[in-house]
């Protein structure tokens, strides 16, 4: 994959655990999350109703949709439970220097 296809998102320090944050890189509304410490980002928008997945409530590797309380996996963006059937995007992260790029 090319560098261009790798994007400054945020600094480590501005994602604090269980408190995601949301970034646009071009058309992509993203929400970067901390898991323990790992950087994680996924669609910012909910697959099942438009809602801001940063809205919701973050709970580890899970995110809990604040329309319908449908979670995702955020490692992975797989639907974990009614009413979301369809995963999230999934986009990787890389850490350098204490700043987050995501590859879009």
């Amino acid at each position: 994959m090319s560098e261009a296809n790798w994007h400054r998102v945020a600094a480590t320090g501005e994602v604090f655990e269980e408190e995601p944050i949301r970034v646009q890189v071009g058309e992509e509304d993203i929400a970067i999350y901390n898991v323990a410490g790992d950087f994680h980002a996924t669609s910012n928008i909910c697959t099942h109703a438009y809602a801001s997945m940063v809205d919701g409530f973050q709970e580890g590797d899970e995110i809990e949709c604040p329309l319908h309380e449908g979670k995702f996996n955020i490692k992975t963006g797989e639907a974990l439970c009614a009413p979301v059937t369809d995963a999230l995007k999934v986009f990787e992260v890389r850490v350098e220097d204490g700043d987050i790029f995501v590859q879009v």
